[in-house]
């Protein structure tokens, strides 16, 4: 079975063209509950370059479907066997301002986009800088 991954190694997601704030914003909840970005968030904002970009959105996939811990690592496997949306699709990059930064080890964190460390990571030439995919097409 082919594996698909979403990883990047030294590289930065710069928010989407058409994001519609200027601050990296914490996403709500809706209706009492997490959503994808709410889950994003939460699990990288408190573990900066600990995961993959695979390993977050394995695990908002588990949480959101109460996958087994008997059964991750198949349903891991099963996940990207498919092709997944990476973080430049992700409504953090789109919507809500936030970078995401890959390391050389491929572990990402999340930077405002209204930081300075967002800025240095925009226009740092040993990265590759991609845009999130804008929300609305032209």
């Amino acid at each position: 079975m082919k594996v698909h991954t979403t990883n990047y190694e030294q590289t930065f997601i710069a928010v989407a063209d058409d994001c519609p704030v200027s601050t990296g914003e914490a996403p709500p909840m809706k209706g009492g509950k997490k959503t994808v970005a709410t889950l994003q968030f939460e699990i990288l904002a408190e573990n900066p370059y600990k995961y993959t970009s695979d390993d977050v959105l394995f695990q908002v996939h588990a949480i959101r479907n109460e996958i087994r811990k008997a059964d991750m690592q198949a349903a891991r496997e099963e996940f990207f066997s498919k092709g997944q949306p990476c973080f430049r699709a992700s409504p953090l990059t789109r919507r809500y301002g936030w970078g995401v930064h890959s390391d050389k080890d491929g572990r990402i964190a999340i930077y405002a986009q209204d930081t300075d460390d967002y800025r240095k990571l925009a226009t740092d030439k040993t990265l590759t800088v991609v845009k999130a995919m804008r929300s609305k097409k032209l």
